[in-house]
């Protein structure tokens, strides 16, 4: 069995994480190969958005905790950053969490470590490391409260309680909740349309957003004005402002 499923519709590239016994929990294989992935999506100019889902019971339940209940601290310390979030800092391309059911410890944070994420009605959101005398450790303390702010997020923290797709809809830790037999269609139309605007705007986006949102609002405005700089000098600029011109839709190259 695979356990992530790499499939293609057009520009967008959709991941399913296949581990359906396991409620979809990220083993070591599992964390292995869907970095992998989306590294190797992220060098494909073909693929202007990901999608990355489970299975109508679970997005993922978190961790595999029967592979790491006899995993030293030494050991976790020299893996570092498992190979999900080293992928996901780097890239370019912008991903959306399609979350059904659980979204629990390790599944919460993959889904928070994702640029968009459309919720099914079912879908609960949660960190319970706290239950089995850890924390979460893929940044869910630090996500999590930049999500929710202080005082929603230690609520979790604190007491490893789970948030509906309404609740967590409404402390806006998700972007849009649908119905649940059209999480996967709707992300995927949505990647659709993203995967038709300018790709070098997109990553420049994306970019200004993740290293300006910590920063001094002075420094986080002068990212976002060198971007634009740059982006001025590209060939989807010029055709995007004669498209508008002539009234047609632009068609972007990525140049």
């Amino acid at each position: 069995m695979d356990e992530v499923i790499d499939e293609r519709v057009g520009a967008v590239a959709l991941l399913r994480i296949n581990r359906p016994a396991a409620r979809n929990a990220l083993n070591s294989v599992v964390i292995a190969k869907l970095g992998a992935h989306l590294l190797r999506l992220e060098g494909d100019r073909g693929v202007r958005c990901i999608v990355i889902t489970g299975d109508a019971t679970a997005f993922s339940a978190g961790a595999d905790l029967k592979e790491m209940a006899n995993v030293p601290a030494t050991e976790m310390a020299r893996r570092g950053p498992s190979a999900i979030w080293r992928a996901l800092d780097q890239l370019g391309t912008p991903v959306i969490a399609a979350v059904n059911g659980y979204a629990l410890g390790g599944g919460c944070e993959l889904a928070m470590g994702c640029d968009i994420i459309i919720a099914g009605e079912g879908a609960r959101f949660g960190l319970p490391e706290i239950r089995s005398g850890i924390l979460p450790g893929g940044g869910g303390t630090q996500r999590m409260v930049r999500a929710l702010g202080k005082y929603k997020a230690m609520l979790l923290l604190l007491t490893g309680d789970m948030l509906s797709a309404g609740e967590a809809d409404a402390q806006g830790l998700v972007s849009q909740v649908v119905a649940d037999d059209c999480v996967v269609p709707a992300a995927m139309a949505l990647a659709a349309r993203i995967a038709q605007m300018a790709p070098l705007a997109v990553h420049q986006i994306k970019e200004a957003v993740r290293h300006g949102q910590d920063a001094a609002l002075p420094t986080a405005l002068s990212l976002e004005r060198n971007a634009n700089y740059l982006l001025f000098a590209s060939d989807d600029r010029r055709e995007g402002m004669r498209a508008f011109a002539e009234k047609r839709p632009p068609v972007f190259t990525g140049t």
